[in-house]
């Protein structure tokens, strides 16, 4: 099972900071893993919506065609801002 992890204003719309997910056999790649959750629920609909989030795989940054399995660790989270 795939570890997907939400951080900050991300967890708030979501509801829950972790999840374990069994990914579809068609799902391989970051952006599939997007638009799956997205299909999920309205409140994921809404917080994986934003052009702006930030995703990690196994802790390192990711794009939408990264290649994912049931075996990583999927973060969401905003972009951080520095100052």
């Amino acid at each position: 099972m795939a570890r997907i992890l939400y951080f900050a204003w991300i967890r708030e719309k979501v509801g829950v900071a972790e999840e374990r997910i069994t990914l579809p056999e068609q799902v391989g790649t970051v952006g599939q893993v997007i638009q799956f959750l997205r299909d999920k629920d309205s409140p994921h609909h809404e917080a994986l919506s934003d052009p702006s989030l930030r995703v990690a795989v196994n802790q390192e940054y990711a794009q939408e065609d990264t290649p994912v399995s049931d075996r990583d660790e999927i973060a969401f989270f905003p972009p951080v801002s520095g100052g």
